[in-house]
């Protein structure tokens, strides 16, 4: 457990660069395990999440090798001899099944528990299931574990996805690049973060094409040989720090941020306001004036990520008017909004008005609750007041080291879970770098 207290007010100023985007390198080491040889991966933020999977390869039988950059570590498959994955490890992550394609493939079999980490939504995954038994896996569910099973291996098919999935998406790619014959994902998601563990495992030897923006062919190889990658830059990270930029009338120059991969959010911060100034190496971000309310729907890439907005609905208390946040991936997260409503900020929950909910809803409407808000409308400017916050996911931590930053006193934020480190490297010691005020205490027990 590890407790923040944030003493707001100060102005974030200054340079800090982006690390690897926590949502493609734990991953791509996961794909390493497909090799023969090992793999080269760099660029790895230093986060809990990569933790996780070390320990869950190294008891899988798997070498991890820390290299001289604490950024890099060599991934060595070779010793894996075992096809389960651990409910203990599992319960820290909600992405066990990841696994389920590399040890398919290598020993026609593989059992992982019911995922864990973050517990702002249900976060299903029957779409994985379902398309790994279109590739032709026996799947069945008993003792909170899943069972998976392709004694002849998995076969190539046709699979459509009935609603966007990052995670299915990635899931499907690990099972079938070494699957025979040809597989193609239709309404396959197109996040950045796949894309580059498709270069990844490109690279290595596989034969995978986005034929569209949402359509994915993928050709079954045999083999893959290791190779040397670099993750790519976290945009998360990006949209947190030019938030709290803009939140606490800072100015930060954010580095290796690519604005291809962030033209959303960089289009709705100017459009509140912020300035925005892209070069070469570089995206500053800084408070030029008063903000302004926007209007936000939360999207499949290319769209307005749904983990941006609780950062967004935080920073947009300080602006003057209306703004709507329309959360349409999750059935459920705005878990943090009572605690800025405790600080001061004035949010209201609503139900939006959609012709065709489930097609316009990413989440299944099964897993809903009749008394769920999936938007919130927050009237600004508000005069935030420090208070006592506890995390619950990942983001949510951000957001509240944002809130605690702009809030006049002192914000403690307790995080049980150590959540806040799952995501980001040190965000509390990158944080002071740029002007915070934030110490730290850490409870072993």
């Amino acid at each position: 457990m590890t407790t923040y207290t944030v003493t707001g007010g100060t102005p974030l100023r200054g340079k800090v660069e982006l690390r690897g985007a926590k949502n493609a390198g734990f991953k791509e080491m996961i794909a390493a395990l497909l090799a023969d040889t090992p793999s080269q991966i760099c660029n790895l933020g230093l986060i809990s999440e990569i933790n996780f999977a070390s320990q869950i390869i190294q008891t899988l039988g798997g070498r991890v090798v820390p290299r001289t950059d604490p950024h890099c570590v060599e991934v060595d498959p070779a010793g894996i001899g075992n096809f389960e994955i651990p409910s203990e490890m599992s319960s820290k992550s909600r992405f066990s099944m990841m696994y389920a394609g590399p040890l398919l493939s290598r020993f026609g079999k593989v059992a992982f528990p019911q995922p864990g980490g973050d517990k702002f939504a249900k976060r299903p995954i029957d779409r994985h299931i379902d398309g790994l038994r279109a590739l032709g896996a026996e799947v069945e569910f008993k003792n909170d574990t899943f069972f998976a099973s392709a004694p002849n291996g998995l076969i190539g098919t046709t699979y459509h996805f009935p609603k966007s999935t990052h995670n299915g998406t990635e899931v499907l790619i690990l099972a079938a690049v070494k699957a025979r014959g040809t597989t193609i994902l239709e309404n396959a998601a197109a996040e950045p973060e796949i894309d580059d563990m498709i270069k990844f495992l490109n690279t290595m030897g596989a034969k995978i094409t986005r034929v569209e923006p949402r359509t994915i062919k993928i050709d079954g190889v045999s083999s893959l040989k290791g190779v040397t990658h670099h993750v790519m830059p976290d945009r998360n990270e990006a949209v947190t720090y030019a938030c709290m930029a803009l939140g606490t009338r800072g100015d930060v120059s954010v580095y290796k941020a690519n604005p291809s991969v962030l033209k959303e959010f960089l289009e709705k911060a100017e459009e509140s306001g912020g300035g925005i100034q892209i070069s070469s190496d570089y995206i500053r971000v800084y408070f030029k004036g008063p903000l302004n309310g926007t209007h936000v729907i939360t999207a499949p890439y290319p769209g307005f990520m749904t983990d941006w907005q609780p950062l967004w609905a935080t920073l947009m208390t300080q602006a003057s008017g209306e703004s709507i946040v329309h959360e349409t991936i999750y059935e459920n997260r705005f878990d943090y909004v009572p605690g800025l409503i405790e600080m001061g900020a004035r949010i209201e929950s609503y139900e939006p008005d959609v012709p065709d909910p489930d097609e316009f809803y990413s989440f299944n409407l099964s897993d809903d609750t009749p008394r769920s808000k999936h938007a919130i409308k927050i009237f600004g400017p508000c005069n935030l007041t420090g208070n006592h916050v506890e995390v619950n996911d990942i983001r949510s931590g951000a957001t509240a080291l944002l809130a605690g930053m702009i809030a006049q006193g002192t914000t403690t934020i307790f995080d049980p879970k150590d959540q806040i480190k799952r995501g980001y490297e040190d965000l509390a010691g990158r944080l002071t770098s740029l002007g915070a005020h934030i110490e730290i205490t850490t409870d072993t027990v």
